[in-house]
C-alpha cells in the first residue's frame, strides 16, 4: 500500500512539476492518442528550456582556438581571424549599402550586431559625435582566450564605417567594463 501512495504522489509531483514548467514556458504538452484509455499528455522541452542546461560552446571554442594556436601559430591564428574579418566587414557592407547618413550606418548595425547576440545601440550626443554600445558579448570566451577577436573588432568596425569616421573603444569587457563603447565621430 505504501508503495501505492509513493507511486501515485510521484505521478501527482510530475505532472505538477510539467505544468509548472509550462507556465515559464520551458515545456509543451502534447496528446498522443494511446490504444486504450484517454490520451497522454507527453510533455516535451521548448527552445526556451535550453537556458537551464550547461552550454559547452564557451569551452569548445577555447579548447579550438588553444589547438590552433599549437597547431598554427599566432600567424596562422591571425591570418583565421583576418578572413573572418573580412567575411564580416562584407556582410555589414552588404546590409548599410542604403545608408547614406552616418547615423543610419550606425542603427543598421546596432541592428546587425544585435541579431548576432551583442545587444548593440547607438547614442547620439549634443556635439554630433556617437557612442556605439555593444551590452553583451556572444564571444566574450573566445576573446578571453584570444584578444585578436577584439582587435579585429575595431579593424572591422573601421573598415565598415569608412576612413572619413573615426573611431575610439572607451570602454571594454575584457578590462572589466560592463559593456564595450566606441566613441564615433565623422573627420571632416
Amino acid at each position: 500500500m505504501s508503495f501505492y501512495l509513493s507511486k501515485k504522489w510521484l505521478l501527482f509531483a510530475n505532472r505538477s512539476l510539467c505544468r509548472l514548467l509550462s507556465v515559464v514556458k520551458t515545456t509543451t504538452p502534447k496528446l498522443e492518442n494511446r490504444k486504450m484509455g484517454r490520451p497522454a499528455k507527453m510533455w516535451r522541452l521548448t527552445p526556451e528550456a535550453n537556458r537551464l542546461f550547461p552550454d559547452g560552446h564557451g569551452d569548445l571554442v577555447v579548447s579550438l582556438i588553444e589547438s590552433m594556436k599549437e597547431a598554427f601559430d599566432e600567424e596562422g591564428l591571425e591570418k583565421l581571424l583576418e578572413i573572418r574579418n573580412q567575411k564580416q566587414v562584407a556582410q555589414y557592407k552588404n546590409k548599410l549599402a542604403s545608408c547614406v547618413l552616418l547615423h543610419d550606418n550606425l542603427i543598421a548595425l546596432a541592428e546587425c550586431r544585435t541579431t548576432e547576440g551583442y545587444m548593440a545601440e547607438v547614442a547620439e550626443h549634443a556635439d554630433g559625435s556617437f557612442s556605439f554600445v555593444e551590452k553583451h558579448c556572444p564571444i566574450c570566451e573566445a576573446a578571453k582566450a584570444c584578444s585578436g577577436f577584439c582587435s579585429k573588432e575595431l579593424e572591422m568596425l573601421q573598415q565598415v564605417l569608412g576612413n572619413d569616421v573615426e573611431i575610439e573603444r572607451i570602454s571594454h569587457m575584457l578590462s572589466g567594463s560592463n559593456r564595450c563603447v566606441y566613441a564615433i565621430k565623422a573627420v571632416h
